[in-house]
């Protein structure tokens, strides 16, 4: 599986709309360990995203 279809699919995981056929091509030809590491990196930057934008709205807050 190329990169892009990694990240599509673990996008659409994180949001809960993975189609079956997308579900069915991930298992049958993805590696389970790619897709906890993307998981992982997703996830990672949606939490600093999440506290980046509190800071930068707090930081406008106090002004």
């Amino acid at each position: 599986m190329t990169p892009l279809q990694v990240a599509q699919s673990v996008l659409a995981a994180f949001f809960g709309v993975q189609s079956s056929r997308n579900r069915e091509r991930d298992f049958s030809r993805g590696s389970a360990r790619t897709f906890i590491i993307a998981g992982l990196i997703g996830t990672a930057i949606f939490i600093g995203t999440v506290i980046l934008v509190v800071r930068l709205v707090l930081s406008g807050a106090s002004h």
